[in-house]
């Protein structure tokens, strides 16, 4: 039987990669063995995945997001029911897999086992199978084979407490890693962002200094025309003024202006 993870190798979304993430790490700390079905690159992993979902299971739109497991081509689950498993320690049965001997899911199902084999030796008490199967002293409700039995159990639950815990620890880890290498990315990513911001503030200021000097320019050559204009009004009345100054001279001096002249040069 193997397990098939169905995820997005190009996912945007934070959340769906920390949740592929939690689901292949603790079954790689687990040492189950697993296919990972990419649906970002492989259409028919996609259509697939889709179409073997139940309906029941589906979301509103009927579009299921991954992660999402399967055995084989049977459903086992998303990742709300994945981690509820594993809350539970009830992640060999959540993808249909026997537990190994010694796991806390192995000592469960023996409990269950003796427990109910115990109420089937009361309802058939001549089978002989039940009777080698369950010790004489569990028949007969002897109180020193039950703790022997009890004591066993809690021994074992509590060698799968630790193991159970380093795995955890182990997919904690994992996870922590896969965050830490996608840190570099995003911060290449960021500094990518400000650099482009950088470059568009500085054509920004090079556009306005432009615009500036440009506009510096068109009053300099309107001022230099005004200017030109005022000197040329200047040079015009002058000459004005000399044309009239020279046209009085021009005049004929009369013979008063003359004896009056005369008289006061001999004064």
């Amino acid at each position: 039987m193997v397990i098939k993870v169905f995820l997005a190798s190009s996912s945007g979304s934070t959340a769906i990669k920390k949740k592929q993430q939690d689901v292949v790490g603790f079954l790689e700390a687990l040492k189950v063995e697993y296919s990972q079905m990419d649906i970002a690159c492989n259409e028919d992993n996609r259509m697939w995945m889709r179409e073997n979902v139940p309906e029941e299971k589906k979301p509103s739109n009927g579009i299921p997001l991954p992660p999402q497991i399967f055995n084989e081509d049977g459903y086992c689950g998303d990742y709300e029911t994945f981690f509820d498993a594993k809350e539970d320690n009830q992640v060999y049965a959540f993808l249909g897999l026997p537990p190994p001997p010694g796991s806390k899911e192995a000592l469960r199902a023996e409990k269950a086992l003796i427990v109910e084999n115990g109420n089937d030796a009361e309802e058939h008490p001549d089978d002989d199978t039940l009777k080698k199967e369950i010790p004489a002293e569990e028949c007969n409700g002897g109180v020193h084979g039950e703790e022997e039995v009890t004591e066993e159990i809690l021994s074992e639950e509590g060698g799968e407490v630790e193991e159970s815990g380093g795995a955890e620890e182990k997919a904690a880890e994992e996870v922590a890693e896969a965050a830490e290498d996608t840190a570099p990315e995003e911060a290449a990513e960021d500094e990518a962002a400000e650099d482009e911001a950088a470059e568009d503030e500085a054509a920004e200021d090079k556009a306005a200094e432009d615009e500036a000097a440009e506009e510096s320019a068109e009053d300099t050559e309107e001022a230099s025309e005004d200017t030109k204009a005022r000197v040329e009004e200047a040079e015009a009345e002058d000459e004005a003024e000399d044309e009239e100054a020279k046209g009085e001279d021009d005049q004929p001096v009369s013979e008063e202006e003359e004896e009056l002249r005369q008289l006061e040069e001999e004064e």
